[in-house]
């Protein structure tokens, strides 16, 4: 009798389980596994949006890294330049900001941190008109107009249309509003720190404030710090579109603003070729998981 009511209790501790995972495998399977999905099956089709995909095979994916020059001297380079600056720069300007804001007060700790974590609040709308005004190509453009006022040029410069200073100014504007989840989760990471490691480092040996942070602060806060990690690989993609915000046009000028994401949209939404762009944006995922892993390697838990 007792074995019948325990294994009753079971099932219907098995069942509760399942419908509480429901809604989270429901919601996974529709936003996540699905649309990954369709995006590798696509990738071997020739699909206009209008008629039946039709199956070419890895045509698409010979074509990308072959016959699409713009992708090979243009959107990869761009991209990788992006990357490097908004991603790794963006996240070691997180962590550097948050390590200096939990060495002062905490009245101007959190001040600061409300300043700094505004930017990420704010669409991609509301920084491009920001910056739009400030990069604007006429003489009303403030920093035409300071430039002009201090006789450093002669007549305005078209920042956001000139293949020079878009890409530069494009970095400028991600990483001013990248401070972000992964920027206040670093910075909790820090503040919970136990202090008696910091004292125990300096009686083993620790000597300075570079030597406490290398070997006391990362490490106690690894989970943070991954956090932080995967955080700054999707803002890097998520601000890819500032280019065309700010130029106005996708393509960008000559290009000199496209990334692999703006791309995508090029042929998935303007030319309506959404087999070439699911190859592309498989291209792009595969690119997202290599990094992610990378980050794992380098924060994650051996346990």
């Amino acid at each position: 009798m007792k074995s019948a009511v325990k294994n009753v209790k079971d099932f219907a501790n098995n069942h509760s389980v399942l419908v509480f995972l429901f809604p989270f495998v429901l919601l996974f399977l529709l936003f996540i596994i699905i649309p990954i999905g369709a995006a590798v099956v696509l990738s071997f089709t020739d699909f206009n949006t209008v008629q039946m995909p039709h199956f070419i095979g890895i045509k698409n994916y010979i074509n990308l890294l072959t016959s699409d020059t713009v992708f090979m001297q243009k959107v990869l380079p761009n991209t990788i330049i992006y990357a490097v600056f908004v991603g790794v720069g963006g996240y070691v300007l997180s962590f550097l900001l948050a390590w200096s804001l939990s060495q002062v007060t905490q009245r101007a700790r959190t001040l600061m941190a409300i300043i700094i974590y505004s930017p990420s609040l704010t669409g991609t709308v509301m920084i491009s008109t920001i910056f739009g005004v400030i990069f604007n190509g006429d003489e009303s453009g403030y920093l035409n107009y300071f430039l002009l006022k201090m006789k450093v040029i002669s007549e305005p410069i078209q920042w956001l249309t000139s293949e020079d200073y878009l890409l530069p100014i494009m970095i400028i504007v991600a990483l001013w509003s990248s401070m972000g989840v992964g920027f206040l989760a670093i910075l909790s990471g820090i503040m919970n720190v136990n202090e008696e490691l910091y004292e125990a480092a300096y009686i083993d040996g620790v000597k300075n404030r570079f030597q406490e942070i290398i070997y006391v602060t990362i490490p106690s806060a690894k989970p943070q710090m991954l956090f932080g990690a995967v955080m700054a690989i999707v803002n890097t993609f998520n601000s890819a579109g500032v280019g065309v915000a700010l130029s106005g046009s996708n393509p960008t000028p000559n290009y000199a603003g496209q990334l692999i994401v703006t791309h995508i949209d090029d042929y998935g939404f303007l030319r309506y070729e959404m087999g070439y762009a699911a190859a592309i944006s498989v291209v792009l995922l595969i690119g997202i998981r290599f990094l992610s892993i990378g980050a794992e390697k380098l924060f994650g838990s051996k346990d």
